[in-house]
């Protein structure tokens, strides 16, 4: 994990907190009066401003499954405000972007409370409680948790 954080540009006391304002006054700003608006909470702007910009690029075998690149900016989900809200509405609680996975494959988010997803063509995908936890599960292949409805329990 950390030669991973580290290849990414990432390192201890890293905050760029002007970058996350900027991506936030840009998420509250997209769309019209009658579109879906742009959840903007502390979990996410502190999420952007310590990882906010970071590329992964980690090829090869994980521990469970293939690893993939997948970058942390938040602009990456500036057009699915609905997918967001729709998804927030299912699990009580707000989305905001975080990034992408595979070249814009799958879209990443974070809740309130600090929780990572990914979204993709095949369902909605639990990374962690945080966005530690998240990245441990991307860097090292570690398998998500399917995000499932009552309905298919």
């Amino acid at each position: 994990m950390a030669a991973a954080l580290k290849q990414a540009g990432w390192h201890p006391g890293r905050w760029e907190i002007r970058q996350a304002e900027q991506w936030a006054d840009a998420m509250v700003a997209y769309g019209g009066p009658l579109d879906p608006q742009h959840s903007v909470f502390p979990a996410a702007i502190e999420a952007w401003a310590e990882f906010g910009g970071l590329a992964f690029d980690v090829p090869g075998p994980g521990r469970t499954l293939a690893r993939t690149p997948f970058l942390l900016d938040p602009r990456r989900g500036l057009h699915a405000p609905r997918t967001l809200a729709d998804l927030g509405r299912a699990l009580d609680t707000r989305l905001a972007p975080l990034g992408e996975e595979m070249f814009g494959q799958a879209l990443l988010a974070i809740d309130e409370q600090g929780r990572v997803y990914s979204l993709d063509h095949t369902g909605e995908w639990f990374l962690g409680h945080s966005v530690d936890q998240a990245l441990a599960t991307l860097v090292l292949g570690l398998v998500p948790h399917r995000l499932r409805t009552a309905a298919e329990d």
